[in-house]
């Protein structure tokens, strides 16, 4: 008889389930971890692939800019949680060509490698640095790929409403408080499509520090998916945020894109 970890049970049922909108969910009906990683499924899993045109614009508080542009490609794997990620940056010309990749393990460090094509260099990014920026943005390398649910321990503060949407409010502080950067969080989450409206970070001195908001959020071929988002470090006033200008899911991707050697080579017919 087939094993299933109890770690990846949850993630196993949430794979099946749809992710259309549906009515509100009585949190009589659904624990605080079941909450987050329905939250997690949307976020970072729908569909089986998916390929997004993505534009990140990073804004100083004195107004200053700079525009990262780039391709995102993801594929879930058959392993509960498996998950491999490619991006592609396309302009401006100082990061053109570099490439990011993440396989994503439910039940150890994910690995997460980084190609510079002006030293031609793939660099291996170690586990501990996943809260350090994701190309001089707001966003940490875990942001971009996502933190595993049961890295924290999770309670239901309150149910809300946000913007007019009913909402769950979940308090998340980590188990390990040595690997990461935050000593809590706090995340809305809409109680009919599970969508990430917002997410407060407090630093060490319980100070809130960063904030997430997903600005927009649609469904795309059914699947709904935050096509407008920022991040914004409260403390220094700098933000950064990411359009999703054109998203497609369940493509067919080859496992084969998700390589070392796609780092250094990335397949055209995919990233333009």
């Amino acid at each position: 008889m087939l094993e299933v970890k109890p770690r990846n049970a949850l993630l196993l049922l949430l794979t099946v389930l749809p992710l259309v909108a549906a009515p509100p969910v009585s949190a009589q009906a659904i624990s605080a971890p079941e909450i987050m990683a329905r939250a997690q499924q949307v976020q970072f899993y729908a569909g089986n692939d998916m390929k997004a045109k993505i534009r990140m614009r990073l804004l100083s508080k004195e107004g200053q800019q700079r525009i990262r542009e780039m391709v995102m490609l993801r594929k879930n794997q058959p392993q509960a949680g498996e998950q491999r990620l490619f991006i592609y940056f396309s302009s401006p010309a100082d990061v053109r060509d570099m490439t990011f990749m993440v396989w994503k393990h439910p039940q150890r460090d994910d690995e997460r490698w980084l190609f510079l094509p002006a030293l031609n260099l793939v660099r291996r990014i170690a586990a501990n640095d996943k809260r350090s920026s994701f190309v001089g943005s707001d966003f940490s390398y875990e942001d971009v790929s996502g933190r595993e649910v049961e890295e924290d321990t999770h309670t239901l503060v309150r149910e809300d409403t946000l913007n007019g949407r009913p909402v769950f409010v979940i308090r998340s502080t980590p188990k390990d408080e040595k690997s990461v950067d935050f000593s809590s969080k706090q995340a809305w989450i809409d109680k009919e499509n599970f969508v990430l409206w917002r997410e407060e970070y407090y630093d060490k001195r319980n100070q809130l520090y960063k904030v997430f908001t997903a600005d927009e959020a649609k469904q795309v071929q059914g699947l709904w998916t935050a096509v407008r988002r920022t991040m914004e470090n409260v403390q220094n006033g700098h933000r950064s945020e990411v359009t999703f200008l054109d998203t497609q899911y369940n493509l067919g991707l080859e496992d084969s894109l998700f390589s070392e050697r796609s780092l250094s080579n990335p397949p055209a017919q995919w990233v333009q």
